[in-house]
């Protein structure tokens, strides 16, 4: 058995004849604005057919109770504005009152929506627990990992032995000797293959043939007190 439909729609009587007139003029009365037969229909819920309903304003349009104007292909009909009730200047004040009160609170309410969606962003730019937690996690390890670095310092330990400091000083030397010694060698080829050749001629040989001399910072080096220091 097919499914059961759960709601069922509730049944609009229909009406017919002087009920179907009154309550669709009553509607544009109520309404004050223009409409055409479908949005007169379907906003009665079916109350008065379509096609009788088009029928009623064409015929109230033909007895001077709507005004119908027609748009292209589509015609509207509205209630006469003559014809509405004239609201008095008391309750015309009442209303603007009315009015001035809601459009002050809907500034308050604007001004909450706007503090409350800063609030959001806010808390939106914020890490969640889950990030928090791996940030917490993170900082965790790299305190144990600096406090392992700290501990032979605060025991006194000696960071490195004398046998390899001596080592180091021993290879450091033996290892610059050897760059100042291939430099002289460099030097002393390149100025032979390049004594006949202009100073522009030599430097764009070298540039083409990806050849680096030493930098400002290798002559730094070389001028300062690391090569400079007399070593035991």
């Amino acid at each position: 058995m097919p499914p059961k439909p759960k709601d069922i729609a509730e049944k609009v009587a229909v009406l017919k004849g002087k009920d179907a007139e009154d309550r669709v003029l009553a509607y544009l009365k109520k309404m004050n604005r223009p409409f055409g037969a479908v949005d007169v229909c379907a906003n009665l819920k079916g109350a008065v057919p379509k096609a009788t309903t088009q029928k009623i304003l064409m015929a109230l349009a033909e007895k001077g109770e709507v005004t119908q104007k027609a748009y292209g292909k589509s015609t509207f009909f509205v209630a006469k504005q003559e014809q509405l009730e004239d609201m008095p200047a008391e309750k015309i004040k009442s209303l603007e009152a009315e009015q001035k009160l809601i459009e002050e609170e809907i500034k308050i309410i604007e001004a909450d929506v706007k503090a409350a969606a800063a609030e959001l962003s806010k808390i939106q730019r914020m890490p969640t627990d889950a990030e928090l937690g791996s940030q917490i996690e993170q900082a965790e390890s790299s305190v144990t990992k600096a406090m392992r670095h700290l501990e032979p310092l605060r025991a006194g330990t000696p960071l490195i032995s004398p046998s390899e400091l001596t080592q180091l000083d021993t290879d450091w030397m033996k290892w610059r000797a050897e760059w100042t010694a291939r430099r002289k060698v460099f030097k002393s080829l390149w100025d032979l293959v390049t004594d006949s050749l202009p100073p522009q001629d030599s430097a764009d040989l070298a540039e083409d043939l990806g050849i680096e001399v030493d930098s400002t910072e290798h002559t730094n080096i070389e001028q300062g007190p690391l090569c400079s220091l007399k070593r035991k």
